[in-house]
């Protein structure tokens, strides 16, 4: 933008110069041809009155004369044919003088001023000077040049002028620039001070405002979530009480189990939404032991619904770019998919190994398959939230990866979990 107005002021710099200086330079010359003829005519007139009364030896001394102060072709045609000073041919001018008409004309050599002198007793003589080029322009080329030199110098003027006011438009566009990057890299402390025009003041303040009410609806969204985990105390409690009233201690050991592991998460979710911080991309977790932890997990499940588990897990640790949390979600989502969307028996395989730059986390089972865009937020085959694909999908890409959808060759669904490593 600095450059483009630099650029704007400099061609109409350069038009405004041009539109003045050139009519002003063919002005000068003008002026400097007129003031050489000028001068030209009045020596000439000087010799009038002694062409009109003296003789020929007189006229032809102040002519000579003449010659020598002005430096430039004096001949006075008699009436009898007889020409004094500089040699010279009778020119139509000189003719046309002869009849008594005075003029000035072009000529090969310059300009050519003739005068008609009256009153000899023998007829009208005439007096012919040349005006010859060189005086004509003698100054013009300097005065030409003086004028070029101006014009650069307010052009010159111009740009500087020009540069000054663009960085006072380009300086607080870049810090609305600069503000802007940091509020979408989840700065939301980042703000502008408001300078330039009245314009650009005004988008300062409005961005100003706008990035204090994300903060408060950030706010006001965490604190929702964190009353909605909350809530869920309540049955919790009431969870728990039920299951230290089982007379079975060995069942009522199992469910206080899961529902402490059911409160942690939920403390957890209520933390995570009200003090999170964005992630500085320098995360590790170890997929081996996460992986193995869930499905571990979910293995008690699988055999209460006679579902066979295969787990294949390479050698660990594969460390990769995702907190352990968000893992554990996106695997939870993964198996939970296969629970939600196949029936009671069906078999399932979850294997984990390196491939390339990532770590692919694959969770494929015997059921009848998963639509394409069930990967988008909100979809799903079973009336459910439609959630569960979309944290996978967002973990993964969190750590540089990505999810992908599939089909085994003997039927079934296959989810590709790709994980990128950590961020240096």
């Amino acid at each position: 933008m600095r450059a483009r107005l630099a650029l704007l002021v400099a061609a109409v710099s350069v038009l405004i110069v041009i539109a003045f200086l050139v009519p002003l330079a063919l002005l000068l010359r003008t002026a400097a041809e007129d003031r050489a003829t000028v001068r030209a005519t009045g020596d000439a007139q000087s010799l009038a009155t002694v062409v009109g009364t003296a003789d020929p030896d007189t006229i032809r001394l102040t002519v000579d004369q003449l010659v020598a102060e002005s430096g430039r072709p004096v001949s006075v045609f008699l009436p009898d044919g007889t020409v004094l000073g500089s040699p010279a041919e009778p020119t139509p001018a000189v003719q046309l003088a002869g009849r008594g008409q005075s003029l000035t004309a072009d000529a090969s050599d310059g300009r050519e001023v003739v005068i008609a002198v009256q009153g000899r007793a023998d007829g009208t003589a005439v007096i012919r000077t040349v005006v010859p080029y060189a005086e004509m322009t003698a100054g013009v080329g300097r005065a030409w040049l003086v004028l070029a030199l101006l014009g650069v110098v307010l052009v010159l003027i111009g740009l500087a002028v020009a540069d000054r006011l663009a960085r006072t438009l380009v300086r607080p566009i870049g810090e609305l620039s600069a503000v802007s990057h940091r509020l979408a890299n989840a700065e939301l402390d980042a703000r502008v001070q408001p300078a330039g025009p009245a314009e650009l003041r005004e988008v300062g303040g409005a961005l100003n405002h706008l990035a204090g009410r994300i903060q408060e609806l950030l706010l006001q969204e965490r604190e929702q979530v964190a009353d909605l985990s909350h809530r869920l105390r309540t049955p919790l409690t009431a969870l728990r009480l039920e299951a230290e009233s089982l007379r079975d201690p060995q069942d009522a050991a199992r469910i206080t189990e899961a529902v402490d592991g059911l409160e942690r998460a939920v403390t957890g979710l209520i933390r995570q939404a009200r003090w999170r911080t964005p992630a500085d991309g320098a995360v590790a977790t170890d997929a081996v032991a996460t992986v193995a932890e869930r499905v571990a997990f979910w293995s008690v499940l699988a055999e209460d619904t006679g579902r066979a588990v295969d787990l294949n897990l390479a050698p660990g640790p594969l460390p990769v770019g995702v907190p352990a949390d968000e893992l554990a979600a996106a695997v939870d989502a993964l198996l939970g998919n296969v629970f939600a969307h196949t029936p009671d028996g069906t078999a399932f395989a979850v294997r984990l190994a390196p491939t390339g730059h990532h770590v692919a986390l694959t969770v494929a089972d015997e059921g009848p398959g998963i639509a394409a865009d069930s990967v988008r937020r909100g979809a799903s085959q079973a009336g459910s939230t439609g959630l569960g694909l979309d944290i996978a999908r967002r973990a993964a890409q969190a750590s540089g990866g990505r999810l992908e959808l599939g089909e085994r060759p003997g039927g079934g669904a296959e989810v590709t979990l790709l994980l990128g490593a950590p961020r240096p």
